[in-house]
């Protein structure tokens, strides 16, 4: 895979930055379950926020949004409450997309993030 090329974890990476800059910590990255991945956990004061990551170069084709179809936010649910019964907490669980556009792949200086919180109601 060539510099230029999209790859998840880089885009995971800016997504948890982004994160711990609006006062997050991340709890789990890459959480797994044989239904399927959570790509991050964060908690703030109120929520645990399950992320998934979608990285695009541009959006001309669709939003990154909507490559997570019922589907894939059902995989992730029930991974959500595998992990929730390992790891209780007070905090109210949430569904985040974080859509990250980079246009130059890994060489895009300001790479634009979008936080959709609550995005699978």
């Amino acid at each position: 895979m060539g510099r230029n090329n999209l790859t998840g974890a880089w885009g995971e990476a800016l997504a948890a930055e982004y994160l711990r800059k609006k006062h997050y910590e991340i709890v789990a990255h890459g959480y797994h379950s044989r239904f399927g991945e959570i790509d991050l956990i964060a908690k703030n004061r109120k929520f645990l926020a399950i992320v998934e990551v979608k990285l695009r170069k541009n959006a001309n084709f669709a939003r990154a949004r909507e490559f997570v179809n019922t589907a894939k936010q059902d995989r992730i649910r029930i991974t959500a409450e595998i992990y929730l019964s390992q790891h209780p907490t007070e905090l109210q669980p949430r569904f985040d997309v974080i859509e990250i556009y980079a246009p130059d792949g890994m060489d895009t200086v300001n790479p634009q993030i979008i936080h959709l919180e609550d995005a699978f109601s």
